[in-house]
């Protein structure tokens, strides 16, 4: 078990929640689900309780089984990031503490939604200043697209990296290329990771030099991801094209409007590439219709995933 020493680097994928008909945790599936993640090669770690697990429809017990198991199925073999999801600091510090004991390797931390409505930089630091009081497990912070108010500004995330020492990364997703290179060229050192969340521009994020990604479609494609971030990092660049012209197809399906479909795309690939038995989700995501499905169908098809993977047709 890596547990405290993990540095937040390299491919991470962020697992789905397999659900019965009736929205109960499937979780002999989420056990699959898992142990085919863990069997690519290259990653760095996978997350659970993030967006891609639906945590927002999640209790807390649901939270702590779901690490629980994870950290059962493959802790042994992984990192296991555990996100940190909550509408108050106080709950924020109730996970992070379950967390630190259930044996998780390192903390996403998501921003209260009530910062919808703006924040001041005192908020935000006291934050994650309180999770780190409660444990030593590296933090992730998790950066929001710069057109959404949660949002940190690059004040706010020098602040942050330098009054909590526990911060060692960061899930950058703020949309934006310019501001995500400066980001790069800015925070990135042997102390601090800057992961890529922008899954629907990979390859052009990575060559700015990210250590890592973190990413929901990973746990559809980690394969290939992890073929194009070691392309990249070899300087490898017309390895790492062709890999991209292979996650092409699967980006056209997973990111289209409205975004909030994104994971709930990736359990039909799964359904459709028979890893899942099912695609259910809790309200308020919605069962997609029959042309999407279809349209998610064709793009598993001209990526040449299977499923086995992705990589022995990369190869």
């Amino acid at each position: 078990m890596a547990k405290k020493n993990y540095d937040c680097s390299g491919v991470i994928p962020a697992c789905l929640l397999p659900l019965n008909n009736d929205l109960s945790i499937d979780q002999n599936s989420y056990r699959k689900h898992l142990r085919d993640l863990a069997a690519v090669r290259g990653l760095g770690a996978v997350t659970v309780n993030g967006h891609a697990s639906e945590v927002s429809s999640c209790t807390f017990e649901e939270q702590e089984m779901l690490l629980d198991v994870a950290v059962a199925e493959i802790g042994d073999k992984l990192p296991i990031v555990n996100g940190v999801y909550a509408e108050s600091a106080l709950d924020a510090v109730k996970i992070a503490r379950m967390a630190d004991r259930k044996q998780a390797s390192a903390l996403l931390v998501f921003p209260p939604n009530v910062m919808m409505l703006g924040w001041r930089p005192d908020m935000v630091v006291d934050h994650y200043k309180r999770i780190a009081d409660v444990t030593d497990l590296p933090l992730i912070i998790f950066q929001f697209p710069v057109s959404l108010p949660l949002s940190y500004s690059h004040d706010l995330l020098a602040r942050l990296i330098s009054e909590v020492p526990t911060i060692r990364a960061m899930k950058d997703g703020c949309g934006d290329p310019v501001r995500h290179e400066i980001t790069v060229r800015s925070f990135q050192s042997k102390k601090f990771q800057v992961l890529s969340t922008h899954s629907a521009w990979l390859l052009s994020s990575l060559v700015t030099g990210c250590n890592g990604l973190l990413s929901g479609a990973g746990s559809t494609i980690a394969d290939l991801q992890v073929a194009l971030f070691e392309a990249v990092k070899a300087n490898d660049l017309a390895k790492a094209k062709a890999v991209s012209d292979r996650i092409y197809p699967t980006t056209l399906a997973f990111y289209g409007p409205p975004s909030v479909d994104m994971h709930n795309r990736m359990k039909e690939a799964q359904v459709i590439l028979g890893r899942l038995p099912s695609a259910a989700v809790r309200p308020p995501l919605q069962k997609l219709d029959a042309a999407e499905i279809e349209r998610i169908r064709k793009a598993m098809e001209s990526a040449g995933i299977s499923r086995e993977g992705a990589l022995p047709a990369v190869a």
